[in-house]
């Protein structure tokens, strides 16, 4: 009798463990499923935590870390950082300079290059429009619109000219309109200027002469012409702006502006 119960005892003791490393081993995989799962994420947050801290516009960005990520992370607004309001004195922050500091914003977006890169860009712009212009390049880059660069016009120096050569587009800049001694919408952070040498400005005064800017961009000025980055009417990018309010320079009449979108 006591051998029986000496025996069931110590087949329930030997069952209970059995269950108990059955157990142990059941929660073993699912801590390793779980940390199989987490660990991509941890690897892949620091080096998207890195790039967002050395934002740098131009920067190829991987397509997988961008899927992975989700799109929030890059297309975000703040105020003028001092390391960025130091690369735009004496620049497109000049002395004298009489639009405060505390009304713009720097953007840091993504956008399709038009060559199959995904590549940082930033800008400058009124606090007023911000939302605006981060909701219209993160549709555009949905679509994969192609915009060729995205650098704060600091980068050439504030020199218009330069900017649009390189076909970059940018939106703060402190001057003038030229030709005059009033500010233009770029002074006040309100005007954008979208792929800018194949979208030029162009002018034709009585006398017939003819001004292109920039001044490479003559046979761009043929709006039926086919060719990359160009802005046309009802196109997305065109839509999108219109939609946020925006008045495009290829819609004048005096002279066409087909860079320029402002508020």
């Amino acid at each position: 009798m006591r051998k029986n119960r000496y025996l069931c005892d110590r087949f329930r003791y030997h069952e209970e463990r059995k269950k108990m490393r059955n157990k142990i081993k059941n929660i073993a995989v699912m801590v390793m499923l779980a940390a199989m799962a987490i660990l991509p994420r941890l690897c892949l947050a620091q080096p998207v935590q890195k790039l967002s801290k050395e934002w740098k516009s131009g920067t190829v960005v991987p397509v997988e870390m961008v899927k992975r990520t989700g799109l929030e992370q890059w297309f975000v607004q703040q105020p003028i950082p001092d390391a960025v309001f130091a690369r735009m004195q004496g620049k497109s922050y000049p002395v004298g300079c009489t639009v405060p500091r505390s009304s713009l914003r720097y953007l840091k977006v993504l956008h399709d290059d038009g060559k199959g890169n995904i590549r940082m860009g930033e800008m400058v712009c009124n606090k007023l429009i911000a939302d605006d212009l981060l909701s219209i390049f993160k549709e555009l880059f949905r679509n994969r619109y192609p915009i060729e660069s995205i650098r704060l016009i600091d980068d050439f120096d504030a020199v218009d000219e330069r900017s649009m050569r390189a076909n970059n587009s940018a939106c703060f800049c402190y001057r003038t309109v030229k030709g005059s001694r009033k500010l233009s919408a770029h002074a006040r952070g309100m005007a954008v200027d979208i792929n800018t040498l194949y979208n030029p400005y162009y002018r034709r005064s009585a006398n017939g002469r003819v001004t292109v800017q920039p001044s490479n961009a003559l046979k761009y000025c043929d709006r039926s012409a086919s060719f990359p980055y160009k802005i046309e009417r009802g196109d997305l990018l065109h839509k999108l702006f219109v939609k946020h309010g925006f008045r495009w320079g290829g819609a004048w009449r005096t002279v066409k502006d087909y860079q320029h979108f402002e508020k």
